[in-house]
């Protein structure tokens, strides 16, 4: 074998990254716009509270949304409905606890059916989601300051 046909049956062994690269990249890409729907919830505008709610071991989420729709979990419900539904989880689950989610905007008289439903499905843990305050100053009640005088 001649040194000219041994040069020509030399093989190649370098892995070429550029294409493996270029296959990441668009992967992440892709991954970093799906991400963000994967987890779509109900946008709500939920009061806020300073005090916090019941945590029992299992749970149903009421949501109320600005137009009225009523959820069970991410499953739109009408009244009648939900209690149905409600008793159903309660025979599978006795210490069920439902957490209401309701619109700031929402009627109050909505708010009180959806509770009522719930407590006629027989569940007495009844907790409602809200949002945690702003990191403010409270205002001081303009009777107390009446009261002690501007000199406290």
């Amino acid at each position: 074998m001649t040194p000219i046909e041994a040069r020509r049956r030399r093989f190649l062994a370098e892995i070429n990254v550029i294409p493996l690269v270029d296959v990441v990249l668009v992967l992440l890409v892709i991954f970093m716009v799906t991400a963000p729907m994967l987890h779509r919830g109900l946008d709500l505008k939920l009061p806020t509270s300073t005090s916090n709610s019941i945590r029992p071991d299992e749970r149903v989420v009421v949501t109320v949304e600005r137009d009225q729709k009523i959820y069970l979990e991410k499953d739109l419900v009408g009244v009648g409905q939900l209690e149905q539904r409600l008793r159903a989880h309660k025979a599978r689950h006795p210490d069920v606890a439902v957490y209401l989610r309701a619109d700031r905007t929402v009627a109050y008289g909505t708010v009180v059916q959806v509770m009522d439903g719930v407590k006629r499905a027989g569940i007495e843990k009844l907790g409602m989601v809200t949002d945690a305050p702003a990191e403010e100053r409270v205002a001081e009640s303009p009777l107390r300051s009446r009261i002690q005088g501007p000199n406290r």
